[in-house]
């Protein structure tokens, strides 16, 4: 939350500059070459938008803010690199937008989200649970969501803006013992 209270004298720019440096992390972190190229594509074309001279302002004030870290190399080459806190700014920035994607036809597979968080964590546990009721997925039990459609994507984007991965853990399942309630509450057939 300090984070966000923080980024919020930044303007437009400079938090497209954030998402933009994100995306580099994304299409490092990404599993499949198609994956990699539509992340590019998106992100080259929010580069060419950006002015200039704004920009260098926009990065500046994220270095002055620790956020970001860059280095300049003999040849001149600058390497602009968030750092663990300005990852997190730019995740919550991307929060808002965030929505599970609903496909023309259901492939009958069960996404399921468990997490077992520490007592000692309750704030962790109680804002993962708000946010994945937030991006749709039902509770099924305290500590497990279920959720009809393709969804990883987003739930390891929850999971690294909470930095949850070693509590979480994502399952596909064919079939659920209460499937015709659960198939109500997604409307689906």
């Amino acid at each position: 939350m300090e984070y966000y209270v923080r980024m919020r004298g930044f303007g437009s720019t400079t938090q497209k500059i954030l998402l933009l440096l994100l995306s580099g992390t994304a299409i490092a972190f990404s599993y499949s070459p198609s994956r990699a190229k539509r992340i590019f594509r998106a992100t080259a074309s929010e580069w060419r938008d950006i002015n200039r001279r704004e920009s260098w302002r926009a990065i500046r004030r994220l270095y002055e803010s620790k956020l970001i870290f860059y280095q300049e190399e003999k040849d001149g080459a600058i390497h602009i690199v968030l750092n663990r806190e300005g990852k997190q700014v730019a995740l919550r920035y991307r929060i808002d937008e965030l929505s599970i994607r609903k496909p023309q036809h259901w492939d009958r597979r069960w996404r399921v989200i468990l997490f077992d968080i520490p007592e000692t964590k309750r704030p962790l546990r109680d804002s993962l649970r708000h946010q994945l009721k937030q991006l749709g997925l039902v509770e099924f039990q305290k500590s497990v969501f279920v959720h009809p459609y393709d969804c990883r994507d987003e739930i390891d984007f929850i999971i690294e803006l909470y930095n949850a991965r070693r509590y979480v853990r994502f399952i596909e399942a064919v079939s659920v013992d209460n499937e015709l309630h659960l198939k109500r509450k997604f409307r689906l057939k």
